[in-house]
């Protein structure tokens, strides 16, 4: 039983630690679109913004361009709550199978004193 316990709580670790990877990735692919968006709001009127496509470089209308960061903002945004929300859910399950494996082992210490305590007897 604590064996079983303990192997679930290792499992929840490692799925914290994806969680918590993907998140992190996430949080980049953000920091990078608000970087471009600054540089968007740099711009001086009737500079050329270009966009990678492959290995060409293609002349991308400005409205066009801040739409699409805006647009993956928004997209990065609810990813980064939905990640926010598994990763809380993990760790929900984490301190549970902690209690349970807290709860089985005083229930194996009271069943199993240790040797060389006296025991009270009348």
């Amino acid at each position: 039983m604590a064996e079983t316990l303990s192997e679930e709580y290792q499992k929840l670790q490692q799925e914290l630690q994806t969680a918590v990877d993907s998140r992190q990735r996430i949080e980049a692919q953000r920091q990078e679109n608000v970087g471009v968006q600054k540089e968007f709001d740099r711009l001086k009127d009737g500079e050329n913004i270009y966009k990678l496509a492959g290995p060409i470089l293609l002349k991308q209308d400005k409205v066009e361009a801040e739409s699409t960061v805006k647009g993956r903002l928004e997209f990065i945004g609810k990813e980064l709550e939905r990640s926010e929300s598994h990763i809380k859910e993990i760790q929900e399950k984490l301190d549970k199978k902690k209690g349970e494996i807290i709860q089985t082992q005083a229930g194996l210490q009271a069943a199993n004193p240790a040797p060389g305590k006296a025991t009270a007897k009348a």
